[in-house]
């Protein structure tokens, strides 16, 4: 074993340029980094030091603190659960459903009001925010379930707490999780976004709940945990795997500051395995909003936070930091694009950190994590544990 702890930091969606098959998803020219940086003047210090900005342009150099380089997404699709599966090392070769032309089709909505005996209301594409403060007055009169989408694969189920109680929510979220299983709809993830407040002045609670699909195979996650090490989920991870392969959960916010107070706390505990965390604020506040100010603000909150993390890190110990998809908010439309991701590789026992071969695939993370704990590997996915010197 190389290294007692991994910490792997998740930057949703931050992605550094258009993926080979880029075409293919109608993401020619997309770079969000790249995009964010040429329409806002970022001060990032800490995350250049780390070679953050040199993988947009692999650039050579020499002067950093970490290992850099990119990777290339090679599973279908660009969504949430197709890119983290295959960081962690899971193949997926048929992408989720979307539906973000015309929401749902009546069938689907007509069959969710039969299982939950709930009239259905909304059935758009649109922010959350937008849509309880659109709806929510109508909810509080009727008590109809607020049904919307993104451009990710989720039906998102949205209810005031006084009108339906959580519990009760998350009940209908569970019978719309069994109708929507099956090859005819297959979507990804069902969302319980309960929400309180007073008209004209409507927010979500912390109480957010994902039902997502079972991982078609084991991941990296998986491997660890039957050898009794420790897989620590901050935020949506747990979400996104269904609980699968984690042998501790600590449910953050979904907010960014919120999962990072979370993980320097873990760094101070002592374990053996990995700590996975996601920082969804530049996913889902900023990228599908198309927010590029708010996206950039969010990179130098970060940043800010970067020599903290380093300073918790034992010698032993990795921090692999990447992202998962793009979300250009410079982009048209709304969704995610199809990029490659930065990956930053940080330990105090580097003697000579610099720029690496670019990874032909996201799982080589999952493959060097599996290498280092000298576990089984996943399915796909190469190891790059030898080259970290």
């Amino acid at each position: 074993m190389k290294f007692k702890r991994i910490f792997l930091l998740i930057l949703d969606s931050l992605g550094v340029g258009e993926a080979i098959d880029a075409n293919n998803y109608g993401d020619n020219g997309a770079n969000t980094l790249k995009h964010i940086m040429e329409n806002y003047d970022l001060f990032i210090p800490n995350l250049k030091k780390l070679g953050f900005t040199d993988t947009i342009n692999m650039n050579e150099n020499k002067e950093v603190d970490a290992y850099y380089t990119i990777a290339r997404p090679t599973n279908t699709g660009k969504d949430s659960l197709t890119s983290h599966y295959e960081l962690m090392g899971i193949r997926s070769t048929t992408p989720f459903k979307t539906f973000t032309e015309k929401a749902f089709p009546r069938e689907l909505l007509e069959e969710i009001e039969i299982v939950t005996g709930k009239r259905v209301i909304g059935n758009k594409v649109v922010n959350g925010e937008v849509i309880i403060n659109e709806l929510g007055e109508r909810h509080l009169s009727y008590g109809s379930l607020i049904i919307y989408t993104s451009s990710d694969s989720t039906l998102q189920v949205a209810a005031h707490e006084d009108i339906i109680p959580i519990p009760k929510l998350y009940s209908y979220c569970e019978k719309i999780r069994k109708i929507t299983l099956g090859d005819k709809w297959r979507i990804a993830r069902v969302i319980a976004r309960p929400f309180n407040g007073k008209v004209g002045k409507f927010k979500f609670t912390a109480d957010r709940c994902d039902y997502a699909v079972k991982p078609p195979e084991k991941s990296v996650m998986d491997f660890l945990k039957e050898h009794d090490y420790s897989v620590i989920s901050i935020g949506k991870i747990n979400d996104i795997f269904d609980g699968q392969g984690i042998t501790k959960i600590i449910k953050s916010s979904f907010n960014n500051m919120d999962t990072l107070n979370k993980m320097t706390d873990i760094m101070s505990k002592k374990f053996t395995g990995l700590c996975v965390a996601n920082l969804s604020d530049f996913d889902a506040l900023y990228g599908h909003n198309r927010d590029t100010e708010g996206y950039a603000r969010a990179i130098e909150e970060f940043d800010v936070e970067i020599p903290m993390i380093l300073n918790k890190l034992e010698n032993d110990d990795l921090l692999i930091i990447t992202a998962d998809h793009g979300n250009d908010p410079t982009f048209p439309g709304n969704a995610h694009t199809r990029e490659n991701v930065p990956v930053i590789i940080f330990s105090r026992k580097f003697k000579e950190p610099k720029k690496m071969e670019i990874l032909n695939s996201m799982a080589d993370i999952a493959a060097t994590i599996a290498d280092n704990f000298e576990v089984e590997k996943p399915s796909i996915g190469k190891s790059f544990l030898d080259n970290l010197k």
